[in-house]
């Protein structure tokens, strides 16, 4: 590795955080894409009417962004709120008991194979630089000035599911009524290598076996939908 190459490496505060919310949108887009586009499918494989396709997708579309929406707004409001109630807490545990607090502190130091001199040191400069700060990221890992946002959370998932979503749809209603299953497999099976591929790169996995995974597993769920609408189709 070259200083260039290290030189690189994310140190910025909130980069962690910055990644799961990457992360998150890469699934959310995910999810657009395989259940509005095997719902699709199946619609298609039951009826060539386009006005059947593009209500089914649309509903879709928006039936899951607004899931997707929900979830995650009630997920991120619960964690926003227990952690309020720790940094409340913690805050209470330093005006009333600052003693013990700042041997707690040391000893975690300690516990991560600093000797008991240096640890005290480093608890004893932290603390008098930011006591409540230093508590939060040893103990809790979690900030004060980067509590989780949950109208952030919820916008995002359904921005991602929206996006995801769609391609499938212009996939299934633009090419002429012959073409109109092989192009949305085609069209999924990109999204999905390029979805595969940017959760590797951010997870630091794989990417072979991550495309491979997102791939085969959405083309078996349109495979699912088209031969059960082909069969409603052919009986209704």
């Amino acid at each position: 590795m070259t200083e260039l190459d290290h030189g690189i490496e994310p140190h910025a505060p909130g980069h962690a955080e910055r990644l799961n919310w990457l992360r998150a949108g890469v699934l959310g887009a995910n999810d657009g894409i395989v259940s509005v586009a095997a719902l699709v499918v199946g619609v298609a494989a039951a009826t060539p009417d386009s006005a059947a396709i593009l209500i089914a997708g649309v509903a879709s579309l928006l039936a899951g962004a607004i899931s997707m929406a929900l979830g995650e707004y009630v997920s991120v409001s619960s964690q926003r709120d227990t952690e309020r109630t720790l940094i409340a807490k913690e805050r209470w545990e330093l005006a009333n008991l600052p003693e013990q607090e700042l041997a707690e502190l040391a000893e975690m130091y300690r516990a991560k194979g600093l000797s008991a001199e240096t640890a005290r040191r480093v608890a004893d400069e932290l603390t008098a630089h930011d006591a409540l700060a230093a508590h939060l990221e040893v103990e809790l890992h979690i900030g004060t000035e980067e509590l989780s946002n949950p109208w952030h959370a919820a916008f995002a998932s359904a921005l991602a599911f929206t996006v995801g979503a769609i391609l499938p749809l212009l996939a299934v209603l633009l090419p002429p009524p012959a073409w109109r299953l092989s192009a949305t497999f085609l069209a999924v099976a990109v999204a999905l290598s390029i979805t595969g591929w940017l959760s590797a790169y951010l997870g630091g996995s794989p990417r072979g076996r991550a495309i491979s995974r997102v791939v085969v597993g959405g083309l078996l769920a349109l495979g699912v939908t088209w031969a059960i609408g082909g069969l409603i189709g052919t009986s209704v």
